[in-house]
C-alpha cells in the first residue's frame, strides 16, 4: 500500500512551499493528487514520478538556441 501525504508533507517532500503546491493544484499543474472526502492526498509514487518527469539538464527551454 502506498503511503499518502497531506499537502504540507508533500510540499516538504518536494522542497517547496505549502502555498506553491496549493497554487499548482488550482492551476492544474504539479503532481497528481487524490481527494479522500474533502482531504487532498499525494502518493509518494506520484511525487517521485513528478520529480522524474521534471528533471532537466539545462535551464534553457528545449530546442531554444542561445547564441
Amino acid at each position: 500500500m502506498t503511503k499518502l501525504l497531506n499537502t504540507a508533507q508533500a510540499a516538504e517532500y518536494l522542497g517547496i512551499k505549502y502555498n506553491t503546491l496549493n497554487q499548482w493544484r488550482y492551476l492544474k499543474r504539479g503532481p497528481r493528487f487524490s481527494k479522500v472526502g474533502a482531504a487532498v492526498r499525494y502518493s509518494i509514487n506520484d511525487l517521485e514520478n513528478y520529480l522524474e518527469q521534471n528533471t532537466r539538464t539545462s535551464t534553457t527551454r528545449q530546442g531554444l538556441r542561445t547564441y
